[in-house]
């Protein structure tokens, strides 16, 4: 079996899907899908598997990825994995919010607004409710996400976006991590790493988002759930808040979390075939609430779940969940994502 590992513009993106490439001798390719040669070098190579780690930094990219993408898969008729669908609700909130209302998925009521009039003139709308959340179309880990708390704030936020200065949000370090100096000195050790994050700070800088605003309906929380599924294996814990958000506050909590919540998940990604996700999600007096979904993402911990001290997963047997102590998630998840890809693949699953 071949694969291909289609990486981004990010330098390095590639290197978890290589480690667990190489962990089971697969046969496999680096392609630069922001490269001119793209097509020409994939179909030369004939893989059985993209391995696809999506663009999230800034919009051009994020186009360019999921343009190539729709041609390989839809036209030329490649597998990938994780799938076309995961890849374009990835890092694409408006996108997203359409998506998850033409499917019927309760999620916190969003507004996406292209024109700067029709904007301002829904903000003095009495049944707009305060504190709301702003967000810009890429960023993770909170960093365009904004609380506005009054009218005014409300209204300042659009017009500052529509006049070209662009919507709120963090060009440089996640300040919530913590550890600053000690992070710092870490990066001042290594000259390659700090490049790579000047790079990447430049690139948010430029990525200047003017066009639209997008705003969610504000959730009272003092936590989130972040359920992961990855193939048939479940796992579950708490984000927990820091200030208003728990977006890249790093904070957890791990215990048993309730079977209703898996299963809710779990219908959501059965029908949609959506094999390798965590899925952000509220409990409200509504229900559960989808807040965002990601194929690909951060793991700060080595585990993603913890039952009574013991790390594992969840897995639906004989029509019942079963917890199944052990370590599934080395390598980022990319190992247990992986198995996943050629599990798909063999059962010609192609969201």
């Amino acid at each position: 079996m071949k694969f291909v590992i289609l990486t981004n513009e990010i330098a390095g993106s590639e290197l978890k899907w290589k480690i667990a490439c190489e962990k089971i001798n697969a046969e496999h390719i680096v392609v630069d899908i922001s490269k001119a040669n793209w097509q020409d070098l994939i179909e030369n190579y004939q893989p059985n598997i993209l391995l696809t780690r999506p663009a999230g930094l800034t919009s051009p990219f994020k186009i360019l990825y999921d343009e190539r993408l729709e041609i390989l898969v839809n036209e030329l008729d490649y597998f990938c994995f994780p799938s076309l669908k995961e890849v374009l609700i990835y890092e694409n909130k408006k996108y997203f919010s359409y998506w998850l209302k033409a499917n019927k998925i309760a999620h916190p009521k969003t507004e996406v607004f292209y024109y700067k009039k029709e904007a301002l003139e829904w903000s003095q709308y009495s049944e707009v409710q305060l504190p709301i959340v702003a967000k810009t179309n890429i960023g993770a880990s909170g960093s365009g996400v904004v609380i506005l708390e009054t009218s005014v704030e409300l209204q300042s936020y659009i017009k500052s976006t529509f006049s070209g200065k662009g919507a709120t949000k963090r060009i440089g370090p996640n300040l919530k991590k913590g550890r600053i100096l000690q992070r710092v000195i870490g990066l001042l050790s290594k000259p390659k790493a700090l490049l790579k994050k000047i790079d990447v700070y430049k690139a948010r800088a430029l990525d200047i988002q003017k066009d639209f605003v997008l705003f969610q309906e504000y959730i009272p929380h003092v936590f989130e759930w972040r359920v992961v599924r990855m193939g048939d294996s479940f796992f579950a814990h708490k984000k927990l808040l820091l200030g208003k958000m728990t977006s890249g506050s790093l904070l957890k909590d791990y215990g048993n979390p309730p079977l209703k919540l898996l299963d809710f998940v779990k219908a959501i990604t059965d029908k949609h075939q959506l094999y390798s996700q965590a899925v952000d999600v509220f409990e409200s007096p509504q229900g559960y609430l989808v807040n965002e979904m990601q194929c690909i993402f951060g793991q700060s911990d080595t585990f993603l779940m913890k039952v009574d001290d013991s790390i594992g997963r969840y897995l639906f047997e004989n029509g019942e969940w079963k917890f199944e102590v052990g370590d599934f998630n080395t390598n980022e998840s990319y190992d247990l994502r992986l198995q996943t890809a050629i599990k798909c693949y063999q059962k010609k699953i192609k969201a």
